[in-house]
């Protein structure tokens, strides 16, 4: 009482002097493992300042976050009516002497130490002592010891304040996943529902996946998501109760998982009502949702039905539109009948476009790629679709599109709000390939590129730029590229690039230097179709020729002119690693007649790629290349230059071959190149721990001297096997072909590729 009496606000009331501290002490409840001058560094209130409740209160919150004391309790003795002093009375926590582990047969104590925060001479915290043991726990899972208990017991000191912590361990036996079993899943096979599992059976990969070994956490997950599965198959009543799965150990180091499942009933959709429409028809709405009377009852497909039909409503600009599905067991059927709530709004229009976060990109390049403008009626799938091409620039790191109110009845603004991203890229290498050897390069990009702002130092206008420079042992590069995709604000590219390429790996006879230029036009032609037009002008040089074979190559310089039309239709779902869709591409090119240039000859090339995706599980997938091409000279020219006709064998064709060392050849044994070619490549893939793949692969093929000739009598294959991984965001691969069908000068014995980037 007489510290209350005493206190601060006492003080003002009864018009008496501020109340003051005297002196500040610390006394210490037990051994002290704390030093007074931690305490004192951790308060704020000093002998003589002005009491303050507040900031007692902070300070004592300051001392616990230090995480140093027990408890702590500040108390007041009264000097005079206006002055007293503070007693922090404080606990320490114990401080740990040691860590020490018991039972640890087959792991090692530093490694555990790794494991844990708790560590000689921090304050003990028993709570994060637990944590540790759990964690000690988690890391014997991993490692198989799925039956492995931790405990842990705090020797403690109270005559230093010291404590050791000792986590007993009782290891069990390192045990692999042999099986895992299902009981009562008639509806469901058992191969299907290990398929939605994280826990996998042990294989000869799983000490590469990390797969194969008991997890508790990962198994809690996988039996819900089996539970899911189950839901959206329609059984909703399923029941996986956990205390009825079994843990059966045949040998000391194999478990055999049983899982079982009580699927209940199959539900189905019954009748389908829509109320509520005033703007359509129910047996129009009704036409929009995919899920129908008598069909499995699936949640979630049900939910994509509710936003079909918002944005069947938004479509046409009745952008509140909202639709509530209400579930209605019907106990007479045993179905459960649907019925579609809507409630619909007024139409809107797009009043105007507001931009924000734009700071170096063009408001000229963000409104190009909406499909909504002023005027237009707001189209919510039409918005959508302008937040994906926006998203397809890469020039953001995040896109929202959506509506915003106005005070105007029945408009609304289209609001575009990005965030920029890095789209220019500086970058310094080196690498090695079984075909260039070693090459170090330098490469400057700009996918956002404007080419006359030098003040945001080049950058908003949408254009590509690219600055490549290469040197290697066999080859060296230099290119200089530039596009404009929308020429005159249309959809319509224009591009151009200057190089020159210096190489010997063509052949072992000669160096080929290319030094051109090329200017392209492309444009989406309808659908996924694209054609690009081109036109190059390039000059080659032929030097350093072996002089055993000066007769049959002439040193020297050759012009080029040419133009090239190319359809391309690419409906992959990724550029890299793809598992579905197709690439196909239609090229044509003619060089020489009225274009001029020293050689005269047209080029017909087809390319396509198929991707089948065949087991989820470890990504599994099957890939199909075809290839196939003719090149013939006409006018003047005697023949197609040997260094534009076609060759096969390499990291790009059939692996099981020396680069280009499948084709026609002189007396001498001079490769001259064909006319014609045909080639096919089978491949199978599946993850090892992704990024990195596995694969098995068939290449066949031929080359013939003349044009139009698909006889396949010089036909060679190979097959092989590879790893393709990742390496600075690049795609490395390395495989080994083995030769099958073949003539003995171009049997090399069995090739190891070692390449960068796609085989398309």
């Amino acid at each position: 009482m007489m510290l209350a009496a005493g206190g601060p606000w006492m003080h003002a009331q009864q018009g008496l002097p501020p109340a003051r501290v005297g002196t500040v002490a610390v006394k210490f409840v037990g051994t002290s493992v704390v030093s007074e001058d931690v305490v004192r560094a951790n308060i704020q209130i000093r002998s003589g300042s002005e009491l303050d409740d507040g900031m007692i209160d902070r300070d004592i919150r300051a001392l616990y976050r230090t995480g140093l004391f027990e408890f702590i309790e500040v108390k007041r003795e009264t000097v005079s009516e206006s002055l007293f002093n503070l007693v922090f009375e404080i606990t320490p926590k114990f401080r740990v002497l040691a860590v020490r582990y018991e039972g640890n047969a087959r792991v090692k104590s530093s490694r555990l130490d790794k494991q844990i925060k708790t560590k000689p001479n921090t304050a003990l915290d028993e709570r994060q002592v637990k944590e540790d043991g759990e964690k000690i726990r988690e890391h014997y899972q991993k490692a198989g010891y799925n039956q492995v208990s931790v405990n842990y017991a705090i020797e403690r000191d109270r005559g230093t304040g010291f404590g050791t912590v000792v986590f007993r361990i009782r290891e069990g036996p390192k045990v692999k996943i042999a099986q895992i079993r299902f009981e009562g899943n008639s509806a469901v096979k058992a191969r299907v529902l290990r398929k939605e599992m994280e826990t996998k059976k042990y294989w000869w990969l799983s000490w590469l996946t990390g797969k194969g070994r008991f997890k508790d956490d990962e198994f809690d997950d996988d039996l819900e998501k089996l539970r899911d599965y189950y839901r959206q198959e329609g059984f909703l009543d399923v029941h996986i109760p956990q205390d009825q799965i079994t843990f059966d150990y045949p040998k000391p180091n194999e478990l055999v998982l049983t899982i079982r499942v009580t699927e209940g009933r199959r539900y189905r959709i019954g009748d389908i009502t829509v109320t509520g429409s005033k703007l359509h028809e129910p047996a129009l709405l009704k036409r929009v949702v995919r899920e129908k009377s008598g069909m499995v009852f699936r949640p979630a497909k049900l939910d994509k039905d509710v936003e079909r039909l918002e944005d069947f409503y938004g479509s046409g600009g009745y952008l509140e539109t909202r639709v509530r599905m209400v579930r209605k067991p019907n106990i007479a059927t045993g179905n459960i009948d649907i019925e579609y709530q809507i409630n619909e709004s007024e139409r809107y229009n797009v009043e105007s476009i507001l931009i924000e976060g734009n700071t170096k990109t063009k408001s000229t390049v963000i409104l190009r790629e909406l499909v909504l403008g002023p005027g237009d009626v707001f189209d919510s799938v039409r918005m959508k679709i302008s937040k994906l091409r926006l998203e397809n620039t890469r020039f953001f790191e995040d896109v929202t599109v959506a509506p915003q109110e106005t005070n105007i009845p029945n408009r609304r603004d289209l609001r575009v709000a990005v965030r920029e991203g890095r789209t220019g890229n500086l970058t310094f290498g080196a690498g090695f390939s079984s075909l260039e050897r070693v090459t170090v390069f330098a490469e400057l990009s700009q996918a956002n590129f404007d080419l006359f702002n030098h003040r945001s130092f080049f950058q908003g206008d949408g254009q590509k730029f690219r600055l490549r420079l290469q040197l290697g042992s066999r080859s060296s590069e230099a290119v200089i590229s530039f596009e404009e995709p929308w020429l005159f604000q249309r959809a319509l590219a224009l591009g151009f690039s200057i190089y020159r390429q210096s190489s010997d790996f063509n052949s072992q006879f000669y160096t080929q230097v290319a030094t051109g230029a090329e200017v392209y036009l492309r444009k989406r032609l309808f659908e996924l179709v694209e054609g690009r037009l081109s036109y190059t002008y390039e000059v080659i040089s032929i030097e350093d020729v072996d002089p055993a074979y000066a007769g049959v190559i002439s040193a020297g310089k050759d012009s080029i002119s040419r133009i090239g039309f190319q359809l391309l239709r690419d409906t992959r779902d990724k550029i890299i690693s793809t598992t579905t869709g197709n690439r196909v591409e239609i090229n044509t090119e003619i060089a020489g007649g009225f274009l001029g240039g020293d050689n005269s000859y047209y080029k017909m090339e087809f390319r396509g790629s198929q991707f089948y995706p065949v087991f989820e599980w470890q990504n599994q997938v099957v890939s199909v290349i075809a290839r196939a091409g003719v090149v013939e000279n006409f006018g003047d020219s005697t023949d197609v230059p040997y260094y534009y006709k076609y060759y096969l064998g390499g990291p790009y064709d059939l692996r099981g071959y020396e680069y280009r060392d499948i084709a026609p050849r002189s007396p001498e044994g001079f490769l001259l190149g064909g006319k014609s070619y045909s080639m096919i490549s089978l491949e199978y893939s599946m993850d090892i721990v992704s990024p990195m793949r596995f694969f098995l692969f068939y290449d066949g093929g031929f080359v013939n001297a003349k044009a139009y000739d698909f006889n396949p009598a010089n036909y060679h294959d190979n097959v092989g096997f590879g790893i393709g991984l990742f390496v600075a965001g690049t795609p490395l691969r390395l495989d080994y072909g083995i030769p099958l069908t073949s003539e003995s000068r171009n049997n090399k014995g069995n090739q190891f590729n070692f390449s960068f980037g796609t085989r398309f």
